[in-house]
């Protein structure tokens, strides 16, 4: 597994204030969408194209256009969805798949409750949205899941990690024959014993959609 940290200036900016308990849900949303963007910059560089003729109001010319199938943008619920809008405002032409999972707080385990994915995803190129990489088990659980459905490359971007979750996933996934790159803001010190990532920047889905009482 390839493992890309997305070192840039604005990126550190905008985590810094994700990170900032002040941080409110409405600014905190925004500062996603925007990180988001950039960090899509940086896992995109290798997204498949092919050659395209077109005629400028001058002269004809090759270009380039996405190739077919289209990349899929997969966001794990409910937080991933707090990134789509910055992966899609990069490649509007994607298509969009979910995936729900969640981790069991005691266990610390993942679980599948969602999916609204193409059952044939052969010789796609899938971009998988997840805000944190934690103890690994999620992530790792749906990129395995989106090769086993014919998935031949598979891009996972999050906002920050901890070490535990990209050791995780290396073992987990070494067997898998694909292509498997780690993009990230930010790898961060370690996870506490409730399995949060330090310093980290707390649960991502209550910090960007509140908690429903």
């Amino acid at each position: 597994m390839r493992v890309l940290v997305a070192n840039h200036p604005l990126i550190a900016h905008k985590l810094t204030y994700l990170r900032d308990v002040r941080t409110d849900s409405p600014t905190f949303r925004r500062l996603a969408e925007e990180l988001m963007t950039l960090l899509a910059y940086e896992a995109t560089r290798d997204v498949r194209v092919e050659p395209f003729e077109i005629n400028t109001p001058v002269a004809p010319t090759t270009g380039i256009k996405l190739s077919s199938p289209k990349p899929l943008i997969v966001p794990i619920l409910r937080a991933g969805l707090g990134m789509l809008e910055g992966m899609v405002r990069l490649l509007p032409s994607a298509e969009v798949g979910f995936l729900g999972m969640q981790r069991d707080e005691e266990t610390l385990e993942a679980v599948t409750y969602a999916n609204r994915l193409p059952d044939d995803l052969s010789g796609r190129q899938v971009y998988v949205l997840d805000p944190m990489l934690a103890t690994g088990g999620s992530l790792a659980m749906a990129i395995r899941y989106l090769a086993e459905r014919g998935a031949d490359d598979v891009t996972a971007v999050t906002l920050l990690c901890a070490p535990e979750g990209i050791e995780f996933m290396e073992k987990d996934l070494a067997e898998l024959e694909i292509p498997i790159t780690l993009v990230t803001g930010s790898i961060d010190e370690r996870l506490n014993e409730q399995g949060f990532i330090v310093p980290g920047l707390g649960d991502a889905g209550d910090r960007l959609y509140g908690v429903a009482d």
